[in-house]
């Protein structure tokens, strides 16, 4: 009788502990047809920050920056003007990547764009609003004549896409001298500002 009820509680036991295990393996296969119900309504929700990237539509592209100013790799840096208008103004901006080859020497332990670059950028784009592209003799070689007010305000590292907005506050086109008002942003933040200026070669 004894050894009847402990086969009886031996089986029980097994039910149960088969019933656990049973459990155990269908509750995974209920998460995994979550998964793909929720993956299928967030492909119907349509796109989402994938879909909102900083790619504007360019006024120049850099082939037709190349035509205008004489850089090239790897000191050109300015890779779209959004806006511009001849003598006035000018709003462009350089996708700043890890693969840019200040990186690894400004800083291995911190990537971070080195600020005088920033107004290197700056100046580049200065130079496409102060250089005439319907005057073919025009030279297209321009020096820094002047930095005045310079100000860095935050690191700018990869990932970041610079914008830039260079205003001319004066410009002596008989002498090739143009001086503007030149900021550069990351987002909402201004990272950098400076009056500059340029002076065209001869």
């Amino acid at each position: 009788m004894q050894s009847a009820k402990m086969r009886q509680t031996s089986l029980l036991a097994g039910y149960s502990t088969a019933g656990k295990a049973m459990r155990a393996i269908a509750r995974p296969a209920v998460s995994r047809r979550a998964a793909v119900v929720v993956r299928a309504e967030g492909e119907a929700s349509g796109p989402g920050l994938e879909a909102q990237g900083p790619n504007m539509t360019a006024l120049k592209d850099v082939q037709e920056i190349m035509d205008i100013l004489p850089h090239r790799y790897p000191f050109l840096l300015v890779d779209r003007v959004l806006e511009w208008e001849y003598g006035k103004y000018a709003v462009g901006y350089k996708c700043v990547t890890v693969n840019d080859n200040f990186f690894p020497g400004h800083f291995p332990q911190r990537a971070i764009m080195p600020g005088v670059l920033q107004v290197e950028a700056l100046a580049q784009l200065g130079g496409i609003v102060m250089i005439d592209p319907s005057e073919a003799a025009q030279p297209n070689n321009f020096f820094f004549g002047g930095v005045e007010g310079c100000r860095w305000r935050k690191p700018v590292v990869p990932g970041d896409v610079l914008m830039m907005r260079c205003d001319v506050t004066k410009f002596n086109k008989r002498f090739g001298i143009c001086k503007m008002a030149a900021k550069a942003y990351v987002g909402k933040d201004l990272v950098c500002e400076a009056e500059l200026t340029l002076v065209m070669g001869k």
